[in-house]
């Protein structure tokens, strides 16, 4: 599992196709609701050695409006670069796909980059402007702050995606635990992937420990990678521990004094291999010297 913010910031709308209806409604868009969305290919790469991709590609069908195309842009800081990618990417779907209209969401997790990838990117002459992209954008300054779990619960997509882009929010521990109460009567099919959303979309942040410690809670309704990870952690740890008291025993049992930090690093390791390797050293040794050298 790719454990990373961009990938969860518009893999969610992949596997809420349907998200994009109220997510429009939040930033105050009046657009249809859908009656389908299909996933289509990310590729925009042409017949040149130059390879494009977007990260999600939706068509969204609607009742009475028609089709459209929905880019979703996952984006994490300033890039420069999109001020000449993102236009191509417009202009590249509306050629392919002839008279669909287009529509680019950029989803974000910080108010800098948020105001940014809301500039208008204009192509052409400052007396005639050629092209203009305004870019819809979803961040921090406009999702909402889903701290109530029945409102949580009503739209359990709209409420993984917002605690996505709070991820540096104050709030964001009572966001978690908000989210994660919601999510303890729901099945597991729904369950599992909001779970992994949001473990990738906090990334290394402070606040992914704290939502792998709601999951650790009760991971008998969480059937994920995550929890099995979860479990596996402790499982190694259990390991650990069992081996680091094996070595004590042997050491005192052979009469091998220990310092403080000696102690400290047995009860502390986490590296099984090591602990075998100190172990198996244990077996034969006299001196602590001979159990703990390096490159022995």
């Amino acid at each position: 599992m790719v454990s990373s913010p961009h990938e969860a910031m518009h893999r969610i709308f992949q596997e809420y196709p349907g998200l994009f209806s109220r997510v429009s409604e939040v930033l105050g868009i009046d657009i249809p609701s859908p009656t389908s969305a299909t996933v289509l290919p990310n590729d925009l790469t042409e017949n040149s050695p130059v390879e494009r991709r977007v990260d999600t590609l939706l068509r969204i069908d609607t009742e009475h409006d028609g089709p459209f195309l929905l880019a979703v842009e996952a984006q994490g800081k300033k890039d420069p670069r999109k001020t000449t990618s993102w236009p191509y990417y417009v202009s590249y779907l509306h050629n392919r796909y002839g008279a669909l209209p287009v529509l680019l969401l950029v989803v974000c997790q910080d108010h800098t980059t948020a105001q940014w990838a809301a500039t208008p990117i204009t192509i052409g002459l400052r007396q005639w402007p050629t092209l203009t992209l305004n870019p819809l954008v979803a961040g921090p300054h406009n999702m909402p702050v889903i701290k109530n779990v029945p409102e949580a619960r009503k739209d359990l997509a709209l409420a993984t995606l917002a605690a996505i882009t709070h991820a540096d929010n104050p709030d964001v521990d009572a966001i978690l635990k908000t989210l994660s109460a919601a999510l303890r009567d729901t099945p597991e099919s729904l369950a599992d992937p909001i779970a992994e959303l949001v473990a990738q979309g906090l990334g290394n942040r402070p606040a992914a420990q704290q939502w792998r410690n709601l999951v650790a809670v009760d991971t008998s309704f969480y059937k994920s990678f995550m929890s099995e990870e979860i479990r596996d952690e402790g499982r190694a740890q259990g390991q650990a521990q069992g081996r680091a008291g094996s070595l004590l025993l042997i050491l005192e049992a052979r009469g091998i004094a220990l310092t403080d930090e000696l102690r400290h690093n047995i009860t502390t390791c986490t590296d099984p291999h090591l602990l075998n390797q100190w172990l198996q050293r244990a077996a034969t040794a006299t001196t602590a010297e001979e159990v703990f050298a390096e490159g022995h």
